[in-house]
């Protein structure tokens, strides 16, 4: 199962590769598994996110930017407004990159 390495830079993600640097500068973890542990992650996001999320969220906001490259949608979006069914979220600034689920089978 291929997969994108852009969870990482989520908040789950980045408290566990700081995490993960940690315990290898204090010999608890190897540099080999830190990574296995990383690439395992990449595939359980992905796993999750395409079996168990079934909610569907609208969003509107003022689009700040938006960029096109490798195949990557990236969009800066301010004054955001998230709805689902059973709630709605403002956000000041928010980032969203979307990618192709068709590339991970390439």
């Amino acid at each position: 199962m291929a997969t994108f390495e852009l969870y990482r830079r989520s908040t789950i993600g980045m408290c566990l590769t700081e995490t993960l640097d940690e315990m290898v500068q204090n010999g608890t973890l190897s540099p080999e598994l830190a990574i296995q542990v990383l690439v395992q992650f990449d595939k359980s996001m992905t796993e999750a996110l395409e079996t168990q999320v079934k909610s569907k969220v609208s969003i509107k906001g003022h689009l700040h930017t938006y960029r096109f490259c490798d195949n990557v949608w990236t969009f800066i979006l301010q004054d955001a407004l998230f709805k689902n069914e059973d709630s709605q979220e403002n956000v000041g600034r928010v980032k969203i990159v979307a990618c192709d689920s068709k590339l991970l089978s390439q």
